[in-house]
This record gives structure tokens, sequence and C-alpha cells, in this order.
């Protein structure tokens, strides 16, 4: 950090004081990022970036309720505070009561480093890194495959302080690998994703080896027609649903009755066996390598958040538990509203199943079936049954008496999360994986593979 540059927690500590307002939220977000980039097996670009971005809540009481104004701004230096926090007064000032609205947060302990300088990235994160991608481009390149793909590593120090006497402070590592393999005349293509905190539990000629294994399955084609096949899921494409799943799990839309949480005649399915495997999906702040937030971290209100929430503490809570859904998303707010346990979202998600077999075991004890690589382009088709519709990427494989036997074409799917727990006839071992759908969103999360006896492929896609 320049030294000129005014530390973030003296830019909390002075936006605070220049409030006026009845209450006032103040988050500041120090950033900074390292990437590399790479194609046809040579980097291609590298580059290291900061940033600062500071969001005011300012509340203001009035006699029909408390208002919120909410004001965020990039690049904020000492002379925009006062500007800043004028705007977000009068954005309070001129809105109505707020709905969620609650008394800010008191009592949580302060951050013993919430004075220090913010953690920063660097290029050094690929020390280690770069040489063995290096290592990777030789061995791709004499076995006739040519790599593409990024390495990005982001830093965020959020630092939350309130007129309340909160002081919290929270560093969050977060890096992606994604690495394509294609043949030369690119009609093949494989890919495999890692997520991490430090790049020090990635190998990148150990994905590159298993990508010269897919393209080796791809070598023989198979045409199949659209229907029902026994799939196995791998995690990425498990988290990419489940993460979809818990989205859409907030405890007020499923009690006003527009979710797939919601049960006929009122109510919510809390308590209804969603599985006949004894899986639980789960969230833990503190997480071995998938470690988030443990206080709420609120920019804005929304049906799974609220700003009046920030510097809450984040426990470790169990959404689906051994097959049973036991808990929705709740801020205070709506956890009043519905008569439901207060339940904070999540900054990471966890399905353990039980299971201790790899996706190489699973296929091995698969007689015929599908395995995918990844899903891709996820989009919504009926909120109230959360049926989904996506493509499959970067290849299906034909599985025949526990052996693959070739690439068949990709697929357009239209299936739910939900209805494929209660259909699931298999999960394997947890591990860590990186979300290809959502992975620009959402990072942190381990799940097993999983069978699924009839998944939906509804019709054919030309895509890759």
């Amino acid at each position: 950090m320049s030294p000129n540059r005014t530390k973030p927690h003296e830019i909390v500590e002075r936006a605070l004081e220049l409030s006026t307002a009845d209450g006032c939220v103040v988050i500041a977000d120090e950033e900074s990022s390292a990437n590399l980039r790479w194609a046809g097996n040579a980097l291609t670009t590298n580059g290291v970036s900061r940033g600062r971005t500071l969001t005011v809540i300012a509340t203001v009481d009035g006699r029909e309720g408390t208002a919120s104004g909410v004001v965020s701004r990039s690049a904020v230096t000492a002379a925009d505070l006062e500007p800043l926090v004028r705007a977000a007064e009068a954005a309070a000032r001129a809105g109505g009561p707020a709905e969620d609205a609650q008394p800010l947060v008191t009592g949580t302990p302060a951050s013993p480093d919430f004075t220090d300088a913010p953690d920063e990235t660097s290029s050094a994160v690929f020390a280690d890194f770069a040489p063995a991608l290096g290592e990777a481009f030789a061995r791709a390149r004499a076995g006739g495959r040519e790599l593409y793909g990024f390495a990005n590593h982001e830093l965020t120090s959020t630092y939350v302080g309130t007129s309340t006497g909160l002081r919290l402070r929270h560093d969050q590592p977060n890096g992606t690998l994604e690495l394509n393999a294609k043949s030369p005349d690119r009609l093949r293509s494989a890919w495999a994703g890692r997520a991490t905190r430090d790049f020090k539990d990635v190998d990148p000629t150990a994905l590159d080896a298993e990508l010269a294994v897919r393209l080796g399955w791809a070598e023989r084609k198979v045409e199949l027609p659209a229907g029902r096949y026994e799939t196995l899921l791998p995690p990425t494409a498990v988290a990419d649903l489940l993460i979809y799943q818990m989205w859409s799990a907030t405890a007020r839309d499923a009690t006003e009755g527009r979710t797939v949480f919601s049960k006929p005649g009122g109510g919510t399915r809390i308590g209804e066996r969603l599985s006949r495997l004894p899986l639980t999906l789960r969230s833990d702040p503190n997480a071995p390598g998938l470690e988030s937030s443990p206080f709420v971290i609120a920019h804005s209100s929304g049906d799974d958040a609220s700003v009046f929430d920030n510097g809450l503490p984040v426990p470790a809570t169990e959404w689906i538990k051994e097959g049973e859904l036991a808990r929705l998303t709740t801020t205070r707010h709506s956890a009043a509203l519905t008569g439901l346990p207060l339940a904070p979202s999540f900054g990471n998600l966890i399905l353990d199943g039980g299971g201790d077999k790899s996706l190489d075991e699973m296929v091995a004890g698969t007689e015929r079936g599908l395995l995918l690589t990844c899903l891709w382009y996820i989009r919504e088709v009926d909120p109230a049954t959360l049926l989904l519709t996506g493509l499959t990427r970067d290849g299906v494989y034909l599985v025949e008496n526990g052996q693959v036997t070739g690439e068949v074409n990709n697929f357009r799917f239209n299936e739910s999360p939900v209805d494929l727990l209660s259909r699931a006839s298999e999960a394997g071992r947890t591990e860590k994986t990186l979300p290809r759908e959502w992975g620009d969103w959402f990072t942190r999360a381990a799940m097993p593979p999983v069978r699924i006896p009839d998944f939906n492929m509804s019709s054919v896609s030309k895509g890759v």
C-alpha cells in the first residue's frame, strides 16, 4: 500500500465521524489481484491490480420506521468521504421505511488486526506454480496437445465499522485455475478447474495428464439421442447445481409459496426428506481450505441479506441433514417474519454423502452410462420446481462395463437439483472443487461425485 494512501481503518473511522445519521455502517473493501493467461502452450499476459471500494449505509429513524440509504464508490480517498457520507444520508432521508429494519448489531468483539494494513496478493503467489505450468506446456507440446487457460488470485481485506461500536475485519483469499486442452485440429477439447487459496495445492502437470487421458477418450466418437441416461456428475457439476439451489433457498420466499421449498397449503418443507441417501449439505466459515467470513458482510439488502445485519456472527449451519431439509436462509427480519431460526447466508458449501469412492472408482462400477465433465449456461425454467436447463461442455463420455469407451455428443439438460437429490443412487468421496458455471461468484465448495440413474438429457446440443 502506498505510504501516502489513507489506511482503510482510518477511512472507516473518518466516515463514521462524519455521519450525522441515527446509525451508520461503513464497509471498506481493499482488493488486489494477480493473474496469468496462456494460449497454445505459451503465456500471453500477466498482471497485478489493486483497488478500494467504500460502502456507506446510513439509517434514519422516523415516525413510520427506520429508513436506510446505501452508497458505494470505488477509488475513494479522504477527500471523497464527506460527499459519500452525505449521499448515503440523503438516500436514507428520501426513502421510505426499510422493511428489513433492525437495530444495528452490537457486542461482537473487535478484530485484533482491525488497524493493521490490508493483506495484498502479488505475482509472488505464482512462484511455484509458474515453473510447473511451464513444465506442463512442454509435456503438452511433446504429446500433441495445446493448453489454454488462466490462473487468477484475489485477496480482499474487508473492514466493517458501525456507529454501535463494531470494528471487524476479514481477509479473503480466492484463487482459481482453469485449464483447457485441445487437439491440434481443435476438434477435441477437455477442461479441468481447481479452486485454491494460495496456489500451493494445485499441480498443472497433474491436470495436464488428466486432460491427456480425456483427449484420448475423445478419439472415438459416439452419437447418442436425447433421453434419460444413468449419469455420473463430477463434483464441479454437483456444485453448480447445489449453489443455485441454495441461492433459491430463502425462508421468506418459501413461506410465501414462491419456491420449490414451499409446502402445499402453506409453510415450508423444512423437516421433509429430500434424499434417500444420507446427504448433508452444510456451510462452515471455519472449514479447512474453504474458510469464509465468520460474520455477515452485506453491501445491500435482498432476499438473503440485510444491511442491518452487518457484523452478525455466521455459525456453521446444516441446510440438509442426512437427507432432510433442515434450514432455509434467513435474516433477522425474515426469521421474525417466518418464525424460523436465524440462518445467515453462507460463504462456502459442502456436501457430505458418506461415500468413499473416487469418481474413477464409480466409473469402474458403471455398466453403461454417461460421465460428464461440467455444466454451463445454466438458467432457471420454473422457480416453483426449481427446474433448470443448461448444457454439457468439454466432454461427455460413454462408460461401458466399467470403462470409458468414447466421447458422445453434447446435450441440453432439464433437471431440478432438488429432484436430483431425491433420485440420486450413490454419492462418492467429497473433495474441493471449482464450479464451472458459477466460479466467478462462488468458488468455495466441496462436493462428491453423484450417480443419477435417469438424468434427463432433453435434446442434443451441437455446442462444445
